[in-house]
């Protein structure tokens, strides 16, 4: 899929595929063309080059067809501040055809399922940042799309927050809907996501799985913390074990998390002892600072 702005290439080369019941990650620096892409996948943007299908139907030739299937969370979006946030679901539910009926039973569900019943009938333009977000996410799935289209959802709001929001993306996709979300906080992405869509400068540079199995085979490195600092560095040194200082730790390269657990547990039963022992990144870190080393 390609899509230019003037002599500006936004999307050069991006292929993906969100397969239903999965929440797909999509994952690049600022300017790589996620947003780009989302648009084109929301009927927002025509492609110049390549083709888009949603559940089989094209977004170019058949907008209403996907419009109807699709729920779309810009990572910016505006609002009706002179409504409520009720008003505003009612309002959204006028769009999609709904009657009276089935918008006021659709806003009380999505209501409850992001908390925002206590918000109900407060004015748009008193929400907090945090709280237009919730709104935003309430308004894509008023219509109880198959598939959804967020863009940095998580963006403003709380620890609480992430934590319920996390917990809707896992039931979505429990629940058979397409997931796919846009967003730089990598280490809540790989504890929501089954795939991982790596993007820079426009193109696909990765395609990973996250699931646990495959994970723990993954090389990857380790953080080490011992209150026997020295003693450790030398054990590591004597077993030829690569290692490298990192402020009060050592950071070691191991071949997935059971070769790590074999490594701990040499360490105690060497009687090194050991108060910290963790991944220096998450498996989708690492493969986002590798897709994005050479970065100006």
């Amino acid at each position: 899929m390609r899509r230019a702005f003037g002599s500006v290439l936004a999307v050069d080369d991006i292929s993906l595929v969100a397969r239903p019941g999965e929440v797909t990650a999509l994952v690049g620096p600022n300017g790589a063309g996620k947003t780009t892409l989302l648009l084109m996948l929301a009927t927002l943007l025509v492609p110049d080059h390549g083709t888009i299908r949603i559940e089989g139907f094209d977004p170019v030739t058949q907008p209403a067809e996907v419009r109807a299937r699709i729920g779309w969370m810009p990572d910016g979006f505006g609002t009706w501040d002179a409504l409520t946030v009720r008003e505003v679901l009612h309002t959204i539910g006028a769009a999609y055809r709904m009657g009276p009926a089935e918008a006021r039973a659709r806003t009380e569900a999505v209501l409850e399922l992001l908390h925002l019943g206590d918000l109900a009938d407060r004015r748009a333009r008193v929400l907090s940042r945090g709280q237009k977000q919730r709104l935003g996410l309430a308004r894509a799935l008023l219509h109880d799309p198959s598939v959804l289209l967020l863009d940095e959802p998580a963006s403003g709001l709380d620890p609480r927050s992430r934590i319920e929001l996390r917990d809707v993306l896992r039931t979505m996709a429990a629940d058979g809907k397409t997931v796919l979300v846009s967003s730089h906080i990598l280490t809540e992405l790989q504890e929501v996501a089954d795939r991982a869509v790596i993007v820079a400068r426009g193109r696909t540079t990765q395609d990973q799985t996250l699931d646990a199995t495959e994970l723990a085979t993954t090389v990857g490195t380790w953080r080490i913390t011992s209150l026997d600092a020295d003693r450790l560095r030398q054990w590591l040194g004597e077993r030829h074990v690569p290692w490298r200082a990192e402020l009060a730790a050592v950071v070691v390269q191991v071949g997935g998390e059971e070769q790590a657990a074999r490594l701990l547990a040499d360490l105690v039963a060497d009687g090194i002892r050991v108060i910290a022992f963790a991944p220096s990144h998450g498996a989708l870190e690492a493969a986002y600072l590798a897709a994005t080393e050479d970065r100006q």
